[in-house]
């Protein structure tokens, strides 16, 4: 973590998000570090990967497989061929951890997933990773949402691995059936018929549940709620080494499982793209979710997607639990609670990571729909815009943190006019740990270069595309 204040020290997921963009410029380097977490001196036996410098025992999101796709890719394009072993060594590794997950984090072996705070800090209602005041424990829509993704890219490596060893293809269709898992358990919870989803207001919560029976919706509208949208892979059939065998086997796994039938011809239907799609949101879920995703006085911020929503600025949640009232309202920038040593928020701000892999998320689901969907963006502002084109306007809002607005100021530098106007200043561009969500201003560690770089990537990807015919 580069970082003056504390350094050196390591979290296991902003080191994902940096290796993406130190790949640009070093990749051996970028693919070093990746693999270094999973060495036998970083790597619990049992397959528990260390989350942070204060605690190894903690988790947090499991996104190295994304990692390991990204900069497989990322080479790809840069020398015309990936680095098969790299992702070789990856899979085996991170196959380990993933098995760790399903065998710790999942409470009740419903396919529902935990972790508590996930790196998402004061996000929640409770801390999420102390003891709840209900007793019981809570179904966490980003944990369950964050594994599913775990598959996806799981999946990813599998496929092309199996180009050149067709041992790998058993390992695709495990991970193709657990998505399925998981992705049925969030529309249904037991035999109580839960839903993650809440169908009145078309939106992602976490669940409390309770110590014997029953449950809640917390009915929080932040990132978790935003985080199914990750959950997605397109690929064109011809990827696939064997067709006829892979519809074979999956038919055969749903005939035994008639409850994940309407998930696998979800999974099975193609768009005039020619592309299969594994998702959590098809459109009855996306478009509701990206009417609160792109609406400015919910999450659309001029400078990215917030962690809450506006709305809880004039509408905060609150929850009593046994005459305790426990409160989340919008707070744009430095948090008002002591939860995590009150030195992070999540409750408002803009963070780079998580605003990355959405974009990431609405461009694969452009390869499924091509120009079929548009989404109105912002809402109400009768402007509708495809999926790619929407990623686009995101991007460019991430991006205009840093540079400098018609009068010449910088948003990352807030009203701090020195910094906006001294010669020897005001080109030497912080890169701090997260922004306020009305103004962009920096907040946080101001040198936390790690994941905040990650709009290089974003300024290198939007000069790509302009090349592109």
């Amino acid at each position: 973590m580069p970082d003056k204040w504390e350094y050196p020290w390591f979290a296991a997921w902003d080191l994902a998000f940096h290796c993406v963009t130190l790949a640009l410029v070093d990749l051996d380097f970028a693919k070093e570090q990746l693999l270094l977490m999973c060495r036998e001196w970083f790597q619990h036996p049992n397959g528990q990967l260390a989350a942070y410098e204060w605690a190894f025992g903690d988790v947090n999101p499991p996104v190295l497989a994304w990692a390991a796709v990204k900069i497989y890719k990322i080479e790809s394009q840069q020398s015309g061929k990936g680095d098969l072993s790299f992702l070789h060594q990856m899979f085996q590794k991170l196959s380990l951890n993933f098995t760790w997950w399903v065998n710790r984090k999942d409470e009740d072996g419903n396919h529902l997933f935990g972790g508590g705070f996930l790196g998402l800090d004061n996000i929640g209602v409770f801390d999420r990773s102390a003891q709840l005041p209900t007793g019981g424990h809570i179904e966490q829509s980003d944990g369950t949402s964050w594994m599913a993704m775990f598959c996806i890219y799981m999946i990813n490596m599998a496929l092309e691995l199996s180009k050149e060893d067709p041992a790998y293809e058993d390992s695709f269709l495990k991970y193709v059936y657990h998505f399925m898992y998981i992705a049925s358990a969030m529309q249904n919870i037991g035999e109580e018929h839960i839903s993650l989803w809440d169908k009145q207001d078309e939106f992602f919560y976490d669940v409390l549940r309770f110590p014997f029976h029953g449950g809640l919706s917390l009915k929080v509208r932040s990132l978790v709620g935003l985080i199914p949208v990750y959950a997605v892979l397109t690929f064109e059939p011809r990827i696939l080494r064997n067709q006829a065998e892979f519809f074979q086997r999956i038919q055969w796994f749903v005939q035994r499982r008639p409850e994940l039938a309407e998930i696998l011809r979800r999974m099975l239907q193609r768009r005039t793209t020619n592309r299969y799609m594994l998702s959590f949101c098809r459109e009855e879920q996306l478009l509701p979710l990206s009417r609160y995703l792109l609406d400015e006085s919910e999450f659309l911020s001029p400078y990215g997607v917030r962690a809450l929503s506006r709305y809880h600025a004039e509408h905060p949640y609150v929850l009593t639990v046994d005459g305790v009232e426990y409160r989340v309202d919008y707070v744009p920038a430095e948090s008002n609670t002591g939860m995590f040593g009150g030195n992070s928020n999540w409750r408002g701000p803009i963070w780079l990571p998580v605003n990355y892999l959405l974009i990431e998320s609405l461009r694969q689901y452009y390869l499924y729909y091509g120009d079929e969907v548009t989404i109105e963006c912002p809402t109400g502002s009768g402007r509708y815009l495809t999926l790619d084109q929407v990623a686009d306007d995101l991007s460019g809002r991430l991006i205009h943190i840093f540079t400098r607005d018609e009068q010449g100021q910088r948003a990352v530098f807030g009203d701090v006019a020195y910094f906006q106007s001294d010669p020897h200043w005001r080109d030497y561009i912080p890169f701090y740990e997260y922004f306020h969500g009305d103004s962009g201003r920096g907040v946080g560690a101001s040198h936390q270069t790690g994941w905040t770089g990650l709009v290089a990537s974003l300024i290198q990807e939007q000069g790509e595309r302009r090349q592109q015919p």
